[in-house]
């Protein structure tokens, strides 16, 4: 039930996206982007010592600021209940391929604490996901 109502809630932030962007000249299907979601699952090699464990997490950390600024990570963020899914992300690449070796730079999916499932994902390109690098702030 919940998989289902996080899939309405993506859908209803879509939608919503793109009525609020209608004021352009293009059409909705003019709009749309292609993305890369990826969800976060609990890996097979969870028993590392809390020292190694906490090194990993700093590392996981370290590479998501890195892909964001990078403009190629959109959406991070963990989910809350411990089960098996840990997270998503959404990245900004032209292919699979890119994301997969950018997955592989991430410390708790190369240690085997995580693993994923990699779709493509479809909205529309504005607020987080504005194309390129994030507008620095002061």
């Amino acid at each position: 039930m919940k998989k289902g109502l996080f899939f309405l809630l993506l859908i209803v932030i879509t939608t919503a996206a793109i009525a609020q962007n209608n004021s352009t000249t293009k059409k909705p299907e003019e709009q749309i982007r292609k993305y890369w979601f990826v969800m976060l699952i609990k890996g097979p090699n969870r028993n590392q010592d809390s020292a190694t464990a906490a090194k990993i997490q700093q590392g996981h950390m370290s590479n998501m600021d890195r892909l964001y600024n990078d403009g190629k990570l959109k959406v991070a963020g963990p989910f809350g209940d411990g089960k098996d899914w840990q997270g998503i992300f959404i990245f900004d690449c032209p292919t699979k391929e890119e994301v997969e070796t950018l997955l592989k730079t991430d410390p708790a999916i190369a240690a085997g604490r995580l693993i994923y499932d990699l779709r493509p994902w479809y909205t529309a390109p504005i607020g987080s996901f504005i194309p390129g690098k994030p507008k620095q702030t002061l």
